[in-house]
């Protein structure tokens, strides 16, 4: 049975490395200790086999030199910007939205074993989220609902990143920048809208 001869050599390799230890203490201790900050866990493998217990931390915790690997996950909260990104919006409009998500590792060793790299994933998800939902929305909703926008947005996220041990705890959207030819057509249209304004007004005093 393949599983149980390379349980044997675990074992037989799992004792060789103790023996070692043992013989080459005081030496050998500085390479078993380590020490993870408050804010840090260490999801440890044994042979490329995750150790049971879940994540190791705050604190010390011992390794055992040549079979076990470790990795250290940070906790605290990290953001990072999204880029623009080019959207075509409900009503046909081009516009370069922007964003900024805040997140959270909230289980170290799911993140260190279903993802290859929690960080960069959920950058490219939240790209990828940010083009479709506001692929849904009109220019006038982009403009005036941001932050419907960025919770719905936030909502999504988290649930996609929950496998992956991520929780997502803020999104912000940035900047909606508009075509330069669309920013001048608006412009022109309030510039309209205020001298009619001007026109109504002015004969309304003329009148009295």
């Amino acid at each position: 049975n393949i599983q149980n001869e390379f349980g044997v050599c675990g074992w037989i390799l799992t004792i060789l490395s103790y023996i070692l230890i043992f013989f080459t203490l005081p030496i050998s201790a500085c390479l078993c200790i380590k020490v993870v900050q408050e804010y840090e866990r260490a999801v440890i493998f044994r042979l490329g086999r995750l150790m049971p217990g879940g994540a190791k931390g705050p604190g010390i915790f011992f390794i055992v030199p040549c079979i076990d690997t470790y990795r250290k996950v940070d906790l605290r909260v990290l953001s990072f910007e999204v880029p623009p990104q080019e959207i075509l919006s409900k009503d046909s409009v081009t516009v370069a939205v922007d964003a900024v998500v805040y997140f959270r590792i909230s289980n170290a060793t799911i993140s260190v074993t279903n993802v290859e790299d929690a960080a960069r994933s959920t950058k490219l998800l939240a790209q990828t989220t940010l083009r479709n939902i506001l692929g849904t929305k009109t220019l006038a909703e982009m403009l005036s609902d941001r932050e419907a926008i960025s919770l719905q947005m936030q909502s999504t996220l988290d649930e996609a990143t929950e496998p992956w041990g991520v929780k997502v705890e803020r999104v912000e959207v940035k900047d909606v920048r508009l075509p330069i030819q669309l920013q001048r057509a608006m412009a022109s249209e309030a510039e309209a809208a205020r001298e009619a304004r001007a026109k109504v007004c002015s004969s309304l005093y003329s009148h009295i």
